[in-house]
């Protein structure tokens, strides 16, 4: 497109319609009355619609005008985060961002994403609380971190959540447990039935595998054991303890190597959708918005 309106005719434009006035909409704007109303007219013209019915009582905008006024608004919206994320970067010296994240995303995905963000902005703090998904959600909510990423899959209360990667929880055992050399899948029933090797309540994990189990009908068995990290979960699996749902980021490598065996389940959804998450209200500008991009991209 090789024309484009400038954000003061915008600004102008929505200041009509919040004023109702065309002389009192250039007054906030230091324009003369004849200049703001050249700057609407050549916005009509170029438009090709009318925005604005004149009269004495004032300026009234037509039905095209306030569809956009509207779109408007969002455009010097953005502008406005620009200019903000802009100023944000000007002060690198000091600037810190404050993250949370579940122990899969923190352990496996997470710093790979901070390091390319450390390469563009070397001068950039970063704060790093890993933790389960509820802690997070909590930490982002009393606005004590900028952004957080977790894997729970249930609703975010008062946050605003995207998705940013895929996961899925596979069931793991070592090569000597009876399921290392079944041919078969393990059923719902059968896995529902099983004392499992599980991590604590609130994590992620813990709450996509109980989500799973409750879409499918089954009711679980007291976990077998109950630990802090996956990857305390992994060594227990490792050393033979019994079986686990884990993360595939977390035991793709021992399932390649055979130091784990990875057992199919049937009948049973263990995809994950990890999100990025922050407070309803604020809107990601500079390094926040910056991290969640990296995020997205993978």
């Amino acid at each position: 497109m090789s024309w484009l309106p400038d954000p003061e005719t915008l600004r102008l434009l929505v200041l009509v319609g919040e004023r109702g006035s065309l002389t009192a909409a250039a007054g906030e704007l230091g324009l003369t009355q004849p200049a703001a109303s050249k700057r609407i007219s050549q916005l009509e013209r170029r438009l090709g619609v009318r925005l604005l019915v004149r009269s004495r009582q004032g300026s009234v905008m037509t039905e095209a005008g306030e569809v956009v006024a509207g779109l408007a608004r969002t455009v010097l919206d953005d502008l406005d985060a620009l200019v903000a994320g802009a100023a944000e970067l000007r002060q690198r010296p000091s600037a810190r961002l404050a993250v949370a994240a579940s122990l899969t995303v923190a352990e496996h995905l997470l710093p790979a994403w901070l390091g390319e963000l450390r390469a563009a902005a070397p001068d950039l703090r970063v704060g790093l609380e890993v933790t389960n998904s509820t802690r997070v959600c909590a930490l982002v909510r009393d606005a004590i971190v900028d952004l957080g990423f977790v894997e729970s899959p249930g609703n975010v209360v008062g946050l605003h959540a995207r998705a940013v990667a895929c996961d899925r929880l596979v069931l793991v055992v070592a090569p000597t447990h009876p399921w290392g050399r079944r041919r078969r899948p393990v059923t719902v029933a059968e896995l529902a039935r099983t004392p499992l090797i599980a991590r604590e309540a609130g994590s992620g994990t813990r709450d996509t595998a109980e989500r799973a189990f409750a879409a499918a009908g089954a009711e679980r068995v007291a976990p077998l054991l109950e630990l802090g990290s996956s990857a305390a979960v992994r060594s227990a699996v490792l050393s033979g303890a019994g079986p686990a749902l884990l993360s595939e980021l977390v035991v793709a490598p021992d399932i390649t190597t055979g130091a784990l065996i990875e057992v199919p389940v049937d009948g049973l959804d263990l995809n994950r959708t990890l999100r990025a998450v922050w407070r309803t209200g604020f809107r990601p500008t500079g390094y926040v918005a910056a991290l969640i991009e990296l995020a997205t991209r993978g």
